[in-house]
């Protein structure tokens, strides 16, 4: 898959999915990020603490695509790097596409996965041996 400028990593993975009827896949890409959001779990509170960059090179993004409550969930980690070659990375939050193109390679599974909480630490977590809802 090739996203171009503007175009919203989530939503367009989403929509393939769905459009797609995909079980589950894994994914890994590179390319431009004209916004891209890191998130740092806290497990004190349950929740990411993010922080924002623009205008970056996304130098390595890996993730897999299951399913929570009917819908497509992504969870992706990623490293961009700025002009000065300074990397920061962590949990994706959000990435919108820069000038140029984000290439994705999404290698297809065949089971179907979910993704529920897990109770002992409040984070979402990838269920294997899950059927459809």
């Amino acid at each position: 898959m090739v996203l171009r400028q503007g175009d919203d990593l989530f939503a367009q993975l989403a929509g393939l999915a769905e459009a797609e009827a995909i079980p589950a896949a894994s994914l890994t890409g590179f390319g431009f990020a004209g916004q891209v959001t890191f998130g740092f779990f806290d497990f004190a509170t349950s929740q990411y603490r993010p922080r924002g960059w623009q205008d970056v090179e996304i130098a390595s993004l890996t993730g897999s695509l299951a399913w929570r409550d009917g819908q497509p969930a992504l969870h992706a980690h990623g490293v961009a790097a700025d002009a000065e070659f300074r990397c920061f990375g962590g949990h994706l939050l959000g990435l919108v596409v820069g000038r140029g193109s984000l290439e994705l390679t999404i290698t297809l599974l065949p089971s179907w996965l979910e993704r529920a909480v897990e109770p002992s630490i409040g984070a979402q977590v990838l269920q294997l041996g899950t059927q459809p809802g």
